[in-house]
């Protein structure tokens, strides 16, 4: 990974930046029990936090109505793929394994879905409802080849660990 996206844009290391959001998503979805808002709150915030780095930060969720098929949720950046194939392409991909993915190069990614030919490289995470089912992927590309590292995915597991309230 470039020596240049090691840290944040306002100078705080990428770790020091997720904990921050993090911190900040758990103030902003406090009480707040609709998925789609807090959803739609975390791509609000990461892609306004990694900017220009995150090209395009969203989620694809799993589509009850159409079971195999993962479906587009709240995200930030241009026009995004409506479903993708439980399997197929990276988001795909990592939902049909539930752990996190990250593909330097996604055109060498067997399958992979091209969205926006712009994308060089992504890291997906699963979210999990509560009970442990797979709820969606969160998806984040970059125009950047090889953007993503095990801080992305540290950062990001711990963000996603948010997002999906236990009902009650």
């Amino acid at each position: 990974m470039a020596e240049a996206m090691s840290t944040a844009p306002d100078g705080e290391t990428r770790a020091e930046a997720y904990a921050r959001v993090t911190r900040e998503l758990a103030a902003v979805i406090e009480g707040e029990a609709n998925v789609t808002a807090r959803l739609a709150s975390a791509a609000c915030l990461l892609a306004h936090a990694f900017a220009p780095r995150f090209f395009w930060t969203g989620f694809y969720m799993a589509d009850p109505d159409r079971p195999g098929e993962l479906v587009v949720g709240p995200y930030q950046g241009t026009l995004g793929c409506l479903r993708i194939p439980l399997g197929k392409g990276v988001c795909g991909a990592a939902a049909a394994a539930g752990e996190t993915l990250i593909v330097p190069d996604v055109h060498a990614f067997p399958g992979h879905i091209a969205c926006d030919a712009r994308s060089r490289s992504e890291i997906v995470v699963p979210v999990f409802a509560p009970d442990g089912t797979l709820a969606g992927v969160l998806d984040v590309d970059s125009t950047q080849p090889d953007a993503f590292d095990s801080v992305d995915r540290a950062g990001l597991e711990a963000l996603c660990a948010l997002l999906i309230p236990a009902r009650g």
